[in-house]
């Protein structure tokens, strides 16, 4: 493909391209496809987490969370304002007429600074373009010592699959184009986080192994889930029929046949920062050499 003589290096996704997945995706039913398991998993994974602080979260934003995160913020007692790109895939997460839902931009928040204790983006945020500006953004929307809970694709995510499309456009196309959104590594998670004026900024890993009997399942529940192709140098041109089929053929299956890829995720945790928070001595402020401390400590084996 070639590459457009205007085109802004900073734009990586093409947005108009995620919202039409979205809308695509909020139009199956039941639910959303059979990939609500995986997103259900994944958001329970992250929800997790509440259960490891003592703080109590009473409003709460979840971004991007195509109709699973509201309900189990809704079943924990926070009250949840739902925001997706997608105005079909926002509207999922109403689940009666009370609940507020809102048509926004990940990019160009429409919320006032302070205006949620908890913000929680299960797996939305890999296709923004300036994230750390949309972190900046959610960090704003928390009130002094709100909590941010966010989960991202990392390395080696999707990489089979990604190996396969390149190699099969090759044998077949005499060239390759971006098919598979980059995705970033973890320790570049928890940095994000900073840089966005986080404090006590943890990113850690989690893992969803995804198993297929059929390869073409895998390709199902990627556009099921609003998850196709939205790279801005993707190639735009039909593909021919064979590309995929050789593609998942190239994949290597299992002992018992089984197509098995691990979904690789970042747990994101940072709160918003507050004066009570507790901070971390600065050089220089300790009382206690780390030798003297652990020359007192007593040896569990009896030894002086």
């Amino acid at each position: 493909m070639k590459r457009p003589e205007t085109m802004d290096e900073s734009v990586i996704f093409d947005r108009r391209a995620v919202r039409l997945h979205r809308d695509r995706a909020a139009a199956s039913s039941p639910g959303i496809g059979s990939v609500g398991a995986i997103l259900e998993d994944a958001a329970a994974r992250l929800l997790d987490r509440l259960d490891d602080v003592t703080r109590r979260f009473t409003r709460a934003l979840d971004v991007g969370g195509r109709g699973v995160v509201a309900p189990l913020l809704r079943a924990r007692g926070i009250e949840t304002v739902s925001c997706d790109l997608s105005a079909r895939m926002a509207a999922r997460s109403a689940t009666s007429a009370e609940h507020l839902v809102v048509a926004a931009d990940e990019e160009w928040l429409p919320f006032a600074a302070g205006s949620f204790d908890l913000v929680v983006a299960s797996l939305s945020l890999h296709w923004v373009n300036d994230l750390p500006g949309a972190l900046i953004q959610l960090r704003r929307s928390l009130a002094p010592d709100g909590l941010l809970l966010a989960s991202v694709p990392i390395l080696p995510t999707l990489a089979p699959l990604r190996a396969a499309l390149f190699g099969a456009e090759l044998e077949l196309l005499d060239g390759a184009s971006a098919r598979i959104s980059p995705f970033p590594e973890l320790r570049d998670c928890a940095s994000l986080l900073q840089r966005a004026g986080f404090a006590l900024p943890v990113a850690d890993s989690d893992e969803l192994l995804l198993s297929y009997a059929d390869p073409r399942a895998l390709l199902a529940d990627l556009r099921a889930a609003g998850e196709s192709n939205a790279v801005m140098l993707r190639d735009r041109r039909i593909p021919p029929a064979a590309l995929f089929a050789h593609a998942l053929a190239m994949l290597e299956a299992d002992v018992d046949g089984r197509l098995q890829l691990p979904l690789k995720l970042a747990m994101m945790t940072g709160w918003a920062p507050s004066p009570d928070q507790p901070k971390p001595l600065k050089p220089g402020q300790f009382t206690v050499r780390l030798e003297d401390a652990l020359a007192a400590m007593p040896d569990p084996a009896g030894d002086p």
